[in-house]
């Protein structure tokens, strides 16, 4: 079996300041503000697309004196952890970042929109080191600069000398709660918002890039939320409304799913049965869904547990020299397999084909290439259409589909 590793993703937290440009501290008396990173994640991961600067304190600004002349913003993101000698992270920034628009929301704080698109370097909280195969978060470090002076209603300059780094935050990440399970797996857990009565649980197992790879002691349980939308789709309004409200769990691997699917996979089980033992889990209703190594963690889920789950959902996964012919053709959890055929990471012909060929009464969609809204990606990256509830089968999709099988 050969995998090859091209996938790049991006970066980070830390900490910053700002600074004052010369002439404006006349204006005023010196005022200090603190600013937040405000993130989302994307299809290709995780970036901050604006600040938001905590001047509401200060009282009630003239909107007409702001602009996105008013401020500008460098950023700078280094490795969280030493980088050897002939090593190489990908998307470490040290750049100015343009700011695209200013305003004042409902708590008269001012946010400042930043550039951002899909394969933008320079907005990324992820940095991928190749010797690892393993994402990091990036140390983020942000420096605002005033370059024109504001006015309060009151008619009042106001000048900021001093800024302050906040916390990064991602509404979508931050929904999924921080857990160690009895045996030391992390993992984080959403949960719906009315959870009255029994509702379903879907266990999202990530790639190879989102593990740990210790002995350097770097698991940070984030990753698996922010290198890509995976299991952030489950918790959308969209497939809460689908699935009724289900719990989403994420467990976080401590090396690589496919390093040993043996000791994990009693690991998953005793996570799947810690959350149904806290929360009102439906025993009928729990799907198990996950890319590349989570992939082929998915298949050897339901090969181990061949009645824990009502359905599977095992992306670009891998089965060659890993999972036995006959034990694919003994699974008999419902599947669905998902590759794009110009994935060169993962042959989607030995393995997705192969599988989908050999699992009974199986579903496959196969795609020609990884494009959403306009952007073309890395044709490993399949997972994206899983996460967008894409793929479809005499017009049932996926999400729909899962929710079904019970």
């Amino acid at each position: 079996m050969s995998i090859s590793r091209r996938t790049v993703l991006t970066a980070g937290a830390g900490a910053a300041a700002g600074a004052l440009v010369p002439g404006l501290a006349q204006a005023a008396a010196p005022t200090a503000v603190t600013f937040r990173l405000d993130a989302e994640t994307l299809d290709g991961g995780e970036q901050v697309v604006s600040l938001t600067l905590g001047t509401g304190k200060l009282g009630p600004i003239a909107p007409a004196g702001l602009t996105t002349g008013s401020f500008t913003v460098h950023a700078k993101a280094t490795s969280p952890i030493p980088i050897a000698d002939g090593d190489q992270i990908f998307s470490e920034y040290d750049l100015d970042r343009p700011v695209t628009s200013a305003r004042l929301d409902r708590h008269g704080d001012i946010v400042l929109g930043l550039s951002y698109a899909e394969g933008q370097l320079g907005g990324g909280t992820l940095g991928y080191i190749a010797s690892r195969g393993r994402n990091v978060r990036l140390d983020l470090e942000y420096t605002i600069t005033q370059r024109k002076p504001l006015v309060l209603r009151t008619g009042r300059p106001l000048t900021i000398s001093r800024f302050t780094q906040g916390r990064l935050a991602n509404p979508e990440v931050d929904a999924f709660g921080q857990h160690v399970s009895g045996a030391g797996l992390k993992y984080r857990l959403y949960s719906p918002a009315e959870a009255r009565g029994r509702r379903p649980l879907i266990v999202w197992l990530h790639g190879g890039g989102e593990g740990a790879s210790l002995p350097d002691g770097y698991y940070d349980n984030e990753t698996t939320l922010r290198a890509n939308r995976g299991a952030l789709g489950f918790a959308t309004p969209e497939a809460q409304r689908i699935f009724a409200g289900a719990y989403v769990v994420a467990p976080q691997s401590t090396s690589y799913w496919i390093e040993d699917g043996d000791r994990f996979a009693p690991q998953i089980r005793a996570i799947v049965a810690e959350v149904s033992r806290r929360h009102h889990v439906d025993p009928d209703r729990i799907y198990v869904a996950g890319c590349s190594n989570g992939g082929y963690m998915s298949l050897k889920m339901t090969t181990v547990y061949p009645r824990l789950f009502a359905a599977s959902v095992p992306i670009c996964g891998v089965v060659e020299d890993l999972i036995p012919d006959p034990a694919l053709a003994g699974i008999s959890t419902p599947t669905w397999l998902v590759a794009s055929l110009d994935d060169d990471t993962v042959d989607p012909l030995a393995n997705t084909v192969h599988a989908h060929e050999l699992i009974p009464r199986s579903l496959v969609s196969l795609y020609d290439h990884v494009i959403w809204n306009d952007h073309q990606f890395p044709g490993h990256w399949s997972w994206i259409y899983v996460a967008r509830n894409a793929p479809a089968v005499h017009g049932t999709h996926v999400w729909q589909w899962m929710a079904r099988r019970r």
